[in-house]
């Protein structure tokens, strides 16, 4: 009979960690949390030291009744629950819904689930870590007033199923930002000069860059400098000034945090957030090794630490040396970026449970999305332990008059890490033409080549990128990146098209409302000093309670106000110039989780909806009928002609009732400029005032 009783998460987990244990060793799975607030009401009793009300979880019934009958057989039971916050926090929560507090109860943790480290977790058992426990706490209740104060007031506002939460109303307004940046960016005109040079002894020709004159670099910015350095440069002699030779080094990158994983994986394998940590999480808690049973190949995947343990450094060095020679073993460890306001929980980075359980030996057992992220993940941690890549660089500089052109080549000379891993901007063309090259060899003109160019403004946000943002302004945590998007996708505030997040008009109308009604909720900066008031209480520096004392007074405030003030701005229904075609009446402007459409004021007698297209006031250039307001089926917005599909005429800027002085091409409005629509003409000029006053 089993005297000890191990509880866990995940029933994935159960049969991976059972087969390590003796047969004195029961272990079930908790499936997550089994307590929580309650849905119906806040659950925080804020006038009495904001106690929060916790009650067994809807469905938990069955599996609290299943685990009480295990721990009354159990002399010991040890609660092996995720190594994070949210893990502290589940295993005390089954300490009072087990009635626990009168047995032999131990908190253990590991870091991957193999039979060293949960053997080991068992001789290292401790007590509940309450710091850990009170960070969740405080998270848990802060999330729970944001979301339950200010959600109210967007459904009074806009419409019901609306959410506001304290992570994800900032990861929107980041993305709102961005839209508003791009939308408003004036391309800037550029021009680069390329020549095409014979070298002496060579068929094919040597392209060099145009970089500068008098030794200085310099931007070529109009046709007319374009033109002018063309003049000076006709019929000058090419000669080289210098060729210089040297080495650079490229260090291997670090093993994945949760963050990186999910970029790389976004990048690489065209992963979401939520399909990469889905994946991962089976890794982790085990899968079905031919040979070798139920096994976790992974270590913890929520982890913002670089560090590696002492023996996986030592293993991964054993297999690096055998497999690829002593020196493309990493002389000494990495040095760790720590820079970061707090390492979660003092994790290892995410790495195999073993080097040398290479992913093409156990293709077979995994699922082919398992096996990309798996070999991904592989190849990442091994080359983290591999010494750096070795290039050899030559920079050769060509003088003619006064202008001086440029050529740069580098040449692998030793790949270490690359042996096994490459990125994209690892990928360098090699130019063989310059090996030879001196300051004696002879050089003729073939052509010249100009290009013009514009700028470009920063990118749209994807999954990856977002992530990453949101790492570096410290909001969110490993656990947070994930379900944050995930939500906000839910909630068509914002929709996904070719890896790219754009924001919906929904999107739009909430963000706003947060940033007049709820500054600091959606301030960057005041999110950020939460999470690291979060940390301090799980370093049982700050009291959580007192993190709650302060928080919601202010917060409470905003809401009354909000609930007085923006109850004045309630839009009503807006009518449109367009009539029901079954009854005669005058169409409305409704709202829809889909944005805007035409409904008959007389439901339920008529229910007759169709499309809203708002008109803007400025006829199509190419069929002389209204421009549009229009939506992709994903909710990003353009103007189009009415005329759709007879018409094709679309732009994703406003168009203005005002022509390019240049071209005579109908112009874009981007903040207080106006752009021709032909980006070739690339015309810029200022707004008119009273365009300016009505936008």
């Amino acid at each position: 009979m089993a005297k000890y009783l191990v509880i866990v998460e995940s029933p994935a987990k159960v049969k991976t960690v059972k087969k390590f244990l003796g047969s004195n060793y029961e272990v079930a799975a908790s499936q997550g949390h089994v307590r929580d607030l309650p849905r119906s009401v806040l659950g925080i009793d804020v006038e009495h030291d904001f106690e929060p009300r916790y009650i067994t979880i809807r469905g938990k019934g069955d599996i609290l009744a299943n685990l009480r009958k295990e721990v009354k057989k159990a002399e010991k039971v040890y609660l092996a629950t995720d190594p994070d916050r949210e893990g502290e926090a589940i295993s005390w929560h089954l300490l009072y819904a087990l009635k626990l507090e009168n047995k032999k109860v131990y908190r253990i943790t590991f870091n991957e689930i193999t039979k060293t480290a949960v053997k080991e977790s068992l001789k290292n058992a401790r007590e509940i870590n309450m710091d850990l426990v009170d960070a969740q706490q405080a998270r848990r209740c802060l999330d729970r007033m944001v979301g339950y104060k200010i959600s109210p007031v967007l459904w009074a506002k806009v419409k019901r199923g609306l959410s506001a939460g304290r992570v994800q109303s900032v990861a929107l307004r980041i993305i709102c930002d961005r839209e508003e940046e791009i939308a408003a960016f004036i391309p800037e005109e550029y021009w680069t000069l390329d020549a095409f040079l014979k070298v002496e002894g060579e068929k094919k020709p040597l392209t060099a860059k145009y970089y500068g004159s008098d030794g200085e670099k310099r931007t070529i910015a109009s046709r007319e400098e374009m033109e002018q350095i063309k003049k000076e440069l006709a019929g000058a002699e090419y000669r080289i000034a210098s060729v210089k030779t040297g080495e650079r080094v490229k260090k291997a990158p670090l093993p994945f945090t949760t963050s990186t994983l999910q970029q790389e994986a976004s990048k690489v394998l065209n992963f979401s957030t939520q399909k990469t940590m889905r994946l991962a999480q089976q890794l982790y808690e085990g899968v079905e090794i031919k040979g070798s049973g139920t096994t976790g190949i992974i270590t913890y995947l929520r982890t913002d630490s670089t560090r590696i343990s002492d023996e996986a450094e030592a293993s991964a060095r054993a297999y690096i040396t055998e497999k690829y020679g002593e020196e493309y073993a990493a002389a000494a460890e990495q040095e760790k970026k720590s820079d970061n306001k707090k390492i979660q929980d003092a994790h290892e980075a995410i790495r195999p449970t073993d080097i040398s359980r290479l992913p093409l030996d156990i293709k077979d057992s995994l699922s082919r999305d398992q096996f990309k992220l798996y070999q991904l993940i592989w190849k990442r941690f091994a080359a983290s332990r591999m010494a750096a890549a070795v290039y050899e660089t030559t920079s050769v500089k060509i003088d003619a008059g006064k202008h001086r052109f440029t050529v740069a080549a580098s040449k692998l000379k030793f790949d270490g890490f690359m042996s096994v891993y490459t990125q994209e901007e690892d990928k360098e063309e090699e130019n063989t033409l310059i090996r030879g090259i001196t300051e004696n060899t002879k050089l003729t003109l073939s052509s010249l080549e100009e290009k013009q160019h514009f700028t470009q403004p920063a990118p749209h946000y994807t999954e990856a990128s977002l992530v990453r943002a949101m790492e570096e302004l410290g909001i969110g945590r490993p656990s947070t990146y994930a379900p944050t998007i995930t939500t906000i996708l839910a909630r068509r505030y914002i929709v996904k098209e070719n890896k790219n997040l754009y924001v919906t008009e929904l999107g739009e109308v909430v963000n706003n409302m947060m940033k007049e009604a709820f500054p600091s909720i959606v301030d960057v900066n005041f999110t950020a000093t939460m999470e690291a008031l979060l940390d301090a209480v799980e370093e049982g520096n700050v009291k959580w309670k007192t993190v709650l004392e302060n928080f919601y007074p202010d917060l409470q405030e905003a809401v009354e106000k909000a609930e007085k003030e923006l109850a004045e701005v309630e839009i009503a229904d807006e009518l449109s110039d367009e009539f029901c075609e079954f009854c005669g009446r005058q169409m409305v402007i409704k709202y829809g989780p889909h944005g805007r459409f035409l409904a008959c004021p007389g439901f339920p007698d008529c229910r007759n909806t169709k499309p809203y297209f708002e008109k803007i006031g400025v006829a199509c250039p190419k069929c002389g009928k209204d421009i549009v307001l229009k939506k992709t089926k994903k909710g990003r917005k353009y103007y189009g002609c009415i005329d759709n599909p007879d018409c094709d005429f679309m732009v994703w800027q406003k168009p203005v009732d005002v022509k390019c002085d240049r071209c005579g091409a109908i112009m874009l409005q981007k903040g207080n400029k106006l752009v021709c629509s032909d980006e070739a003409c690339g015309f810029v000029r200022d707004m008119p005032k009273e365009a300016v006053q009505e936008s």
